[in-house]
Formats: structure tokens, C-alpha cells, sequence
């Protein structure tokens, strides 16, 4: 006899679906939500043209068949449940794709929506995609897409997003590949970014913005921007993530010390993204992250290119041993949290708790950067993407995301900041510092050239944060 599923509003009642657990990452996402901060990933993918949309409606489909794992929606439970699980779905509860009226302020509405409306996790698939097409006969479109956080991440759905150019243009959409960085870290005793043995300090906050203060406002707000990629010198020693780093720590920096904020260690929480990019990519929120820290005496004063370049190689050697160093996704104490002893409501109700608790600790900011895009994105008839933007969710008391992807030779930035924090010219500030100083950091890097980083650096070590071990995801 099958089990019959219990109904919801607005879907009919039939067989029991496949569930299956939530991962660590999804369960300590979904622990994390709170009234007013979306945890939405939003991407903006541009194209020269516009799609057919019964066709494109048609692909997004195919593409969501071949990628089963993104049609989930969670599954009811009773209060002693001890699991969140997604039910498998065979088909979308509603159309994820939608056509919205062309207009001059079409595309502004469109994002304002996405970072404030997150999909529902209770409908399937817990994603929306909007084309919002010029109003001109030949203008271009954009895709703007809505993902929520708890189901899968950035790299996850423009995996699937590749699958539907595939299917609609007929074209292949095999990833091209990385191109290879810097050699590995030489294995040594020195381990700067991995030290224990330093007392623990609270990490540096974005200082607010007064006009945020006074009015109390909720959600997010982002500004898109498109950048040069600055070439690397041959045989460099870093990676342009590196750089990315480098000029996310002093842009905070600048902006504390013109509001004169208490000087502390800046750490930026960096996802750390090891899954292939072919079609069998696994989907979900497949990324472990990982926490750069920098010093107070690293970016006390405006530095000069010397100290930037110091400060460049003595990032790039932390990466390399962080990205090399066995961990769990989110930290021993993520693992400790989501292990199904007690009631997962019981638990979420803990883990929010702590979080109050550790705020303090969290890292100061999230720098994201997905790299160069490895699709073509190929949407025939409307033409190849030549911009992908994507922004995280951020949520306070962290309050600042930064995400970063390489496309067409120019770096596409996503700056978005909680409005509790930053008001809109706030944010466009902070982005022309992070320009400027990424502008900055790879002049002196080039200028500098290939020079071998000296064993013994008095700035070295960071201070450990002992909020790492309980992060709750990008955002």
C-alpha cells in the first residue's frame, strides 16, 4: 500500500515523495533565517538578445529534469521531528520562469524583488528567473535569477543555467578549463593563518552608516559594477583572489577609520569551491568556507605599494595552506549543532542562540569570488552572456558581502550590504574604495613583479576566531 503525502494549499495529494536529509550546510541555513534578511542569491545574467519564452520556459525545464536535486521543497515534519529533509519532486509546483512587462524601470523593480523576496522553500523549485527584456525591438535582456540559499548555491545554479542554454541552442556546454595558479604552499612549520596558539580577539565591524542608523530600514541593497582584470605578473605568487582579498581588507579599513571605528582583526570569510563543473557537478550548496584574518598592525595606515605587496604575498601564502587544510564545510562545531540527537526545531532555536552569543567573533565580511565563468552560455538566437553578475545574502551583524565573477575579460562585482548597516550612498562609496584599491593592489603588484616572500614576517599571524567553527553559510 503507498503512503499518501499530507496536502498543502493549492497542491493535490497523491504518493509519498523520495526525501532525503538536509545537508550540514542547508540545515545550518535554514537555522539561520530571520524575518527582514533574505537569503536569496541573486544573479543578473546579461545577453545581447531576447529568448523565445515558450522555448526558453521548455529548456529551463529540461534543464531541471537533468538536474533532479534543484526540484526539492521541504517537507512537512511533525514538532519531534529530528531532520529537516527535502522531498523530490517530478516536476515544478509552479512555473519558475516569468516574462514581466518591458519598461524603463522593468529591470530596477525586478531586482528590488529579488533581494527582498526569497523563493519558498515549501514550492518547488525553490528558484525564480525573470526575463526582463529591453523595450526596443532589438535590445537585449537580462536574466535575473532568485535562488534560495538553503537549496543551493551560485556555482549550483549557473551549472544548471549552463543545461538550459545547452538545451536551447543546441550547443555544447562543457565547462572550459581552469587555468592553474600558484604552486601549493611548501610544507614547513610556518603556518600563519592556521596559529592556535593566539588569544582570541573580536573581529573588526563595518562601521554603520549614520543615515542607516536613523532610519532603521530592513532588507538589502547592492550595486553592480564592472571592472578591468588586471593581468598577473609571470611566475606570480599569488592569484587574482588573492589581490581580491588584499583590496576587500583595506577598502573596510579606509571606511573605519573615516568613521573611527575601533581597530580590530579584519577577517573575511572566503567559500572555498572544490566540485568539478561538468554536467555531473553535484548540486546543492556544495562549497566549505574558509577565514582569512588580517592584523590590526597589517592596515593600520594607508599603506604604501611596498607593504602592499607584503601584505599580497603574505595573503596568498595563508590561501594556499587554508585551502589545503582538512575541514569540515562549516567547522567541527557546525557538525556538533546539526547532529540529529534532539528535536531540529529544538536545535534551530540553540543554534540562533549561539549565534547572538558569538556575534562579536564573526568574521567582518564575506568576499565570494567565483572565478571565471567556465560556460559559454550560449542562448543561440538571443546571443552569448557578456555579464554575470551575482550577489550574496548578507545578514547582520556581518551586514557585507562581496561577490565576484570573471566573464568576456572583466570582473563583475556584486557589492550588497543589509540596510541596517548601509544606507545606498554608502554602499556606492564602498564600492569605488573596493575599486580603487583593487586598481591599487595590482598596480603594485605588477610593478613589483615575481619575488620570493621572505621565511620569517613579524605581521604573519592573525588571531583565531572561535566563531568560525559555527558559520552558518555564505551570508
Amino acid at each position: 500500500m503507498t503512503a499518501a503525502r499530507p496536502s498543502r494549499p493549492g497542491l493535490p495529494v497523491g504518493p509519498a515523495l523520495a526525501r532525503i536529509p538536509f545537508p550540514l550546510v542547508d540545515e545550518m541555513s535554514r537555522h539561520g533565517q530571520r524575518p527582514g534578511e533574505p537569503i536569496a542569491v541573486h544573479m543578473e545574467i546579461r545577453l545581447p538578445g531576447q529568448p523565445d519564452p515558450a522555448r526558453l520556459r521548455a529548456a529551463f525545464r529540461t534543464a531541471l529534469r537533468r538536474h533532479a536535486r534543484v526540484l526539492v521543497r521541504e517537507a512537512p515534519r511533525p514538532w519531534y521531528g529530528r531532520r529537516y529533509e527535502w522531498e523530490l519532486t517530478a516536476a515544478p509546483d509552479v512555473e519558475p520562469v516569468g516574462f514581466p512587462p518591458p519598461g524603463p524601470d522593468a529591470l530596477a523593480r525586478a531586482r528590488t524583488r529579488a533581494l527582498a523576496e526569497t523563493p519558498p522553500l515549501s514550492l518547488s523549485p525553490p528558484v525564480r528567473l525573470d526575463v526582463i527584456r529591453s523595450s526596443a525591438t532589438s535590445g537585449g535582456c537580462v536574466l535575473l535569477c532568485t535562488i534560495h540559499h538553503t537549496a543551493l548555491d551560485g556555482p549550483s545554479f549557473l551549472r544548471v543555467l549552463a543545461t538550459a542554454a545547452e538545451s536551447y541552442s543546441g550547443t555544447d556546454s562543457t565547462p572550459v578549463p581552469e587555468r592553474t595558479g600558484p604552486p601549493d604552499a611548501a610544507a614547513g612549520p610556518q603556518s600563519p593563518a592556521l596559529d592556535p596558539g593566539r588569544p582570541p580577539a573580536r573581529s573588526a565591524r563595518v562601521a554603520p552608516a549614520p543615515a542607516a542608523l536613523a532610519r532603521r530600514r530592513r532588507g538589502n541593497g547592492v550595486v553592480l559594477g564592472e571592472l578591468p582584470i588586471h593581468p598577473r605578473p609571470p611566475g606570480a605568487d599569488h592569484t587574482v583572489n588573492d589581490r581580491l582579498l588584499v583590496a576587500t581588507c583595506l577598502t573596510i579599513a579606509r571606511w573605519n577609520r573615516l568613521h573611527a571605528a575601533p581597530t580590530r582583526p579584519i577577517r573575511i570569510t572566503m567559500p572555498v569551491d572544490d566540485r568539478p563543473r561538468g554536467a555531473e557537478m553535484p548540486i546543492g550548496n556544495g562549497t566549505r568556507l574558509v577565514e582569512v584574518a588580517f592584523g590590526s598592525r597589517e592596515y593600520a595606515n594607508e599603506p604604501s605599494p611596498e607593504a602592499i605587496v607584503a601584505l599580497l604575498r603574505r595573503t596568498a601564502r595563508r590561501t594556499r595552506q587554508l585551502r589545503a587544510a582538512p575541514r569540515p564545510p562549516l567547522g567541527h562545531g557546525a557538525a556538533l549543532l546539526t547532529a540529529p540527537v534532539l528535536p531540529v526545531d529544538l536545535r534551530a532555536s540553540i543554534t540562533r542562540g549561539l549565534g547572538r552569543a558569538f556575534g562579536p567573533w564573526t568574521s567582518t565580511t564575506l568576499l565570494s569570488n567565483l572565478g571565471r565563468i567556465p560556460y559559454p552560455l550560449d542562448f543561440g538566437d538571443a546571443g552569448r552572456a557578456d555579464a554575470v553578475w551575482v550577489s550574496a545574502p548578507t545578514r547582520m551583524p556581518r551586514g557585507l558581502t562581496i561577490t565576484t565573477t570573471g566573464i568576456a575579460g572583466r570582473l563583475h562585482v556584486g557589492l550588497r550590504w543589509s540596510r541596517a548597516l548601509l544606507d545606498d550612498a554608502a554602499g556606492r562609496r564602498l564600492y569605488g574604495f573596493f575599486a580603487d584599491y583593487l586598481d591599487t593592489v595590482s598596480a603594485a603588484a605588477l610593478a613589483a613583479g615575481p619575488v620570493v616572500a621572505p621565511a620569517v614576517d613579524p605581521l604573519a599571524t592573525p588571531v583565531v576566531n572561535p566563531a568560525v567553527a559555527r558559520e552558518g553559510g555564505p551570508g
